[in-house]
């Protein structure tokens, strides 16, 4: 990890050139969230492809910049888009844009997917915080030597999901009429959607939504000693005994339903989060 030390030696002066802005909130926009980056009044928007040590995907719906700005009156950073385990990057060039948003001055990371439900409860359209999450993509994002410049060696995993933030959209969402559902988010490595008989051992294990994001870049925000909380947009039904085909196309027109609620929800929230914790 000294060597993710030494790539930060180069984003950060590099960031810091081109964004004037001290964000203390950073947020990951995933499918569907490209209308959030409209509402920011931005400073700077830094394509991937130009910071030293990031990569840019190819995953559509993800358009690969850093946004700089205020969003609600709240200095932030936003990732417009992510890249993936599944595009065949490593999980520690997946979440280097974390540990960027770290060494810039982030404390609280806002992180949102797009996730299949099993929960049969769930409706397609919805918004479920994020309140727990299990790891089944093969890998860890800090396997390896640890730096301890960046984060303890065993980073505790029981708070992943910081319950002050939790209550704070809770709250917000019952006030303002917005249909709020919570759950256990597991992630796979993707890229195919999951058989009939994994989405019931997935649905056996407790987990509420499916996804191929999100857990790595809270595994680096923790161990980094960052606050987090996390949505995901609900776009299908994965309900092993009444499964249609997924279609990627129709999802992304159901996660941008989803998303405009949490667009909502997020301009009411954040202004409160800093009085929260």
């Amino acid at each position: 990890m000294i060597e993710i030390r030494k790539q930060l030696a180069d984003s950060v002066p590099f960031v810091r050139a081109r964004a004037k802005t001290n964000p203390k909130i950073g947020i990951i926009l995933g499918t569907g969230m490209g209308g959030l980056a409209g509402m920011i009044e931005t400073e700077a928007v830094i394509p991937y492809e130009d910071i030293p040590h990031f990569v840019a995907g190819e995953t559509p719906g993800h358009d690969g910049n850093l946004i700089f700005g205020k969003f609600s009156g709240i200095p932030i950073v936003a990732m417009q888009g992510r890249v993936h385990f599944y595009e065949g990057f490593s999980l520690k060039e997946v979440t280097y844009p974390v540990r960027l948003m770290r060494a810039l001055g982030v404390e609280t990371l806002v992180v949102s997917n797009a996730a299949g439900a099993l929960n049969p409860l769930f409706r397609k359209g919805d918004v479920m915080l994020i309140t727990d999450q299990i790891n089944l993509m093969g890998d860890n994002p800090l396997r390896g030597p640890n730096d301890d410049a960046l984060g303890v060696r065993f980073p505790d995993m029981s708070r992943a999901y910081t319950p002050e933030l939790r209550r704070v959209f809770e709250a917000t969402a019952l006030e303002n009429g917005i249909r709020l559902v919570e759950g256990v988010f597991v992630a796979l490595m993707g890229p195919c959607y999951e058989t009939a008989a994994e989405y019931r051992f997935l649905r056996t294990i407790g987990a509420d939504a499916v996804g191929m994001s999100t857990v790595p870049e809270v595994i680096v925000a923790v161990h980094g000693g960052m606050k987090v909380v996390g949505f995901s947009m609900i776009t299908d039904m994965c309900l092993p005994d009444s499964l249609v085909p997924a279609d990627h196309n129709e999802i992304i027109q159901v996660v941008k339903e989803a998303g405009d609620k949490l667009e909502s929800l997020l301009e009411i929230a954040l202004p409160r989060i800093t009085d929260s914790i």
